[in-house]
């Protein structure tokens, strides 16, 4: 197997583990904020995560990021960590998942329109098609999943805030991971983030005293798997593919969400929870395929070879003729 090949793989892989765990946050999500405020449980994610990824750096002895790197660093760890975390949790407490689902997915297309004009990526016919289709079935499954009157113009516009800072803290930490590697700018992202929600400490220490037990471990684990752990496997692929390609492969959360609230919690998804549910993993796949390289023709000659002389037929004589 090649070089670019292996990538590839690794790349699709990682992809696959930030996909599935971030579908696992949304139940978490939906546990831990009964008993958590946004603020205090984003900030409490993003301390559960920095403490891990610090760990690690200091066990693999990964040192700070270059002084070139720290602008998309710190872009995205206010944009992405921080104002997205809170504005998401803060949004799904007053809209309906299904509607969060649907705003949210707007980031996907903000990705490739971004990415396009700020790092020059390409937008592939493939990759608008498989965007086309999947954010069709994100439309099938948040409305099969919104609930009448569960809406607020607040809540919609919390999470549509969500989707414009998860879209612009991705394109930003694209040109980071150029220059430091992806523990690094997850890292210190993270951290940056956890600084921004300082404010939040207050209601995060109340709150821990009163939450359940099993709300605080849902808080714990969005920050080792989701946070930690799935933002280091995004940013491993990131570095590796387009942004929009990258941000196209999130349309399979929906898909994931459904399954794993049907089958942790018991949530029975109805026919057009399960055909949007499809499509956005179709879309996926169409987004992330490539077109086949057509066979190599066989160049024409440049010019035509002029065939051989004919040797001239020797002349006999008589008593050649004879022999």
């Amino acid at each position: 197997m090649n070089r670019i090949r292996r990538d590839g793989l690794l790349a699709a892989g990682a992809a696959g583990v930030t996909v599935v765990l971030w579908a696992s946050a949304f139940v978490s999500i939906r546990s831990a904020g009964t008993s958590y405020s946004p603020g205090a449980l984003a900030l409490g994610r993003l301390l559960a995560g920095a403490l891990v990824l610090g760990t690690l750096c200091a066990v693999r002895r990964e040192g700070l990021p270059p002084r070139d790197a720290w602008r998309g660093i710190a872009v995205s760890g206010v944009l992405w960590f921080g104002f997205y975390m809170v504005a998401l949790n803060w949004g799904e407490q007053r809209v309906d998942a299904g509607t969060a689902a649907l705003v949210v997915n707007i980031g996907p297309i903000l990705i490739a329109l971004l990415a396009s004009r700020v790092l020059g990526d390409a937008m592939p016919p493939r990759l608008v098609a498989g965007m086309a289709v999947s954010f069709a079935g994100a439309v099938a499954v948040g409305l099969s999943m919104s609930g009448g009157g569960g809406s607020s113009v607040l809540g919609v516009a919390l999470c549509l805030l969500a989707a414009v800072a998860y879209a612009a803290g991705v394109v930003a930490q694209k040109p980071a991971l150029g220059r430091a590697s992806a523990l690094q700018v997850t890292t210190y992202g993270c951290a940056v983030g956890a600084v921004m929600c300082l404010p939040f400490a207050g209601q995060l220490v109340r709150e821990v005293g009163e939450a359940p037990v099993g709300a605080t471990l849902n808080m714990v684990y969005l920050g080792v798997f989701p946070t930690a752990l799935a933002f280091t496997t995004w940013a491993y692929a990131l570095a590796r593919t387009s942004a929009g390609r990258m941000g196209a492969t999130t349309y399979a959360v929906p898909a994931l969400v459904v399954v794993m609230s049907w089958l942790l919690l018991g949530e029975v998804p109805g026919v057009l929870t399960l055909a949007g549910g499809a499509l956005c993993l179709a879309g996926v796949a169409v987004s992330r395929s490539r077109p086949r390289a057509a066979a190599p023709q066989p160049e024409p000659d440049s010019a035509p070879q002029p065939e051989p002389d004919s040797a001239p037929e020797p002349r006999t004589t008589g008593a050649d003729a004879s022999a």
